[in-house]
């Protein structure tokens, strides 16, 4: 007895091995032009933020109409024990655009509302027989020494899957090329797709975790040769791994979560225990960055523990050289206070008025001399008790 196919009642539907000579090349997810609201005009097509959209049956890609409302009508005519799947990506779709994909596959509002607002951490929420799942993707861009961060929206039914693009990353181009390569993978239904990214994501930490490393690596170097630029980039990398670890740190629970959520759908083992695996990578990428939380802190206090010490020195050094410095002025001022005293005598007995007392006096000119050796002796005496010479 033939099995009958569920896509029937779509018009032009073929099987993806049969038509692969007349089929359009699908176009690639890497585009990352805005599409704002209109303003003023009509709301454009959610068409128009569609990436790729595709029915799949038994694993196997099918070629059919790319109206999202006619992949909607398929998700709610196929029976449960059909192995029929749509999955539609859609790339920052204006706010009519994902509202009308939400009429079309019954998507709760709230969930529609955090994936229109977007910036949410990490969570899994179930509405009813969808899940609402947010991850952060992470890229590292080593000529810049920075972390950028994405943020992926996918509704899981239980014919379907919606995924919303923010950012560049995750490549969902590269997980569908993957997982349709494998299609007694992709026939587990939607739940294989949600491993597929969730692989993905949890995967692009592993390149980001070796960058971070590197990057502390050289800070640590930096730190013990004393260069001046490292606090600004111990801060500015303190920043990214405190952004990381927000992005993994509740992908742990939700994972966790997710696990016991596709036993009550009733997922195979099998598909389980990959997610558990994906939920193993996660931890280990996680517990790296906390990891690096701490390194940047010791290195922040160490950093600064050298530099202290370094002012100290600096202040040691400084007042060393004030003190000699004052040695030399009292040297100087002494000496000077002593060579003083002759030329006070000397100048008043030099200005040659006629009526000076001691002038005619025959002894005026040894006791002048007597005076002035008096003077100096008694104030060298003086600066050599004070230890000013």
């Amino acid at each position: 007895m033939a099995q009958r196919n569920p896509l029937a009642w779509l018009p032009g539907i073929r099987s993806n091995q049969q038509s692969r000579r007349t089929s359009r090349p699908r176009p690639p997810e890497y585009s990352m032009d805005p599409r704002p609201d209109a303003a003023g005009g009509p709301t454009p097509p959610v068409q128009d933020s569609v990436i790729d959209a595709a029915i799949y049956l038994g694993g196997e890609r099918q070629e059919a109409p790319t109206e999202l409302s006619d992949l909607a009508e398929l998700h709610r005519r196929t029976p449960d024990d059909e192995g029929a799947m749509v999955w539609i990506g859609l790339l920052r779709p204006s706010s009519p655009q994902l509202l009308a994909a939400a009429e079309e596959f019954g998507l709760h509002e709230l969930a529609v509302e955090d994936a229109i607002v977007a910036h949410q951490r990490p969570k899994l929420e179930r509405y009813g027989d969808t899940l609402f799942v947010v991850l952060r993707s992470a890229l590292y861009l080593d000529a810049a020494e920075e972390v950028r961060f994405g943020e992926l929206h996918l509704f899981v039914g239980r014919h379907f899957v919606l995924t919303v693009r923010h950012n560049q990353a995750p490549d969902l181009a590269a997980v569908r090329r993957r997982l349709e390569s494998d299609p007694k993978l992709l026939a587990r239904g939607p739940e294989a797709v949600l491993y597929g990214v969730l692989d993905a994501v949890v995967d692009g930490y592993a390149p980001v975790v070796a960058g971070l490393q590197n990057d502390i690596d050289e800070i640590e170097t930096q730190v013990f040769e004393g260069d001046p630029a490292v606090s600004r980039r111990i801060h500015e990398l303190s920043r990214e791994v405190i952004e990381f670890q927000r992005a993994t740190r509740p992908l742990l629970p939700m994972l966790n979560s997710l696990d016991t959520a596709l036993e009550d759908f009733g997922t195979d083992e099998e598909l389980r225990r990959y997610l558990r695996d994906v939920a193993d990578h996660a931890t280990i990428a996680a517990e790296r960055v906390d990891g690096f939380r701490d390194m940047l802190q010791s290195i922040l206090a160490v950093n600064a523990t050298l530099v202290s010490e370094a002012q100290n020195e600096e202040m040691r050094r400084v007042t060393e050289a004030s003190y000699r410095q004052g040695e030399q002025v009292k040297k100087i001022s002494a000496w000077a206070a002593i060579l003083f005293a002759p030329s006070l005598v000397g100048s008043i007995y030099g200005m040659n008025f006629t009526h000076m007392p001691e002038i005619d006096w025959v002894l005026g000119y040894p006791m002048s001399l007597l005076l002035m050796l008096g003077i100096s002796v008694t104030l060298y005496a003086v600066f050599k008790w004070r230890r000013w010479m």
